[in-house]
């Protein structure tokens, strides 16, 4: 953005406001939540190696492409998409889909959730929910320098991809392992 397009004239303070609070709104991502994040803020998360940061980052995805209610249960997401790459392709997809089945009974308000069984109790509903989650979490596998610049040359082509076939964009952008 130009910074004149910054500045309109005959612009209250409030409509100012108004104007730059809608174009990057705020993101509330637990556990980031304590962060202030916006679309477009850069956040390194850095620490010892068992210090649990590819967890953080599958929690605040998982929050991220949960939807906010769907057929009256609360799950509290935003309902956008997640773009992660892995640059050292260890990142454990099963365990993420584990922790997303978790949240989803969890919401759902189960008893037993230590005790399920996916096959017995997540049903059809739960099955699409999840699938549509799924889909909205887009992978990408770097094993080198090189195709992790070709990820990045061809990010925003890809991103627009993601845009058009789910209608709403990537709110979310983690690189593991940098």
């Amino acid at each position: 953005m130009v910074p004149q397009e910054w500045l309109v004239e005959d612009e209250s303070a409030k409509e100012m406001l108004d104007r730059v609070q809608t174009d990057r709104p705020f993101l509330l991502l637990p556990p980031l939540h304590r962060v202030p994040l916006r679309v477009g803020n850069v956040v390194e998360i850095v620490g010892p190696s068992p210090s649990a940061k590819t967890h953080i980052l599958i929690q605040a995805a998982i929050n991220c492409i949960l939807p906010q209610e769907s057929d009256g249960v609360k799950y509290g997401g935003l309902g956008h998409l997640v773009m992660f790459l892995d640059l050292d392709c260890r990142f454990d997809i099963l365990r993420f889909s584990e922790l997303l089945k978790l949240r989803i009974l969890e919401a759902r308000g189960s008893k037993d959730v230590e005790a399920w069984n996916y096959n017995e109790r997540m049903k059809p509903y739960n099955e699409e929910l999840f699938a549509f989650c799924i889909r909205r979490f887009i992978y990408l596998r770097c094993q080198d320098s090189l195709e992790f610049l070709a990820s990045l040359k061809t990010l925003h082509y890809r991103l627009q991809k993601e845009r058009e076939a789910h209608g709403i964009g990537v709110r979310f952008l983690m690189i593991d392992r940098f």
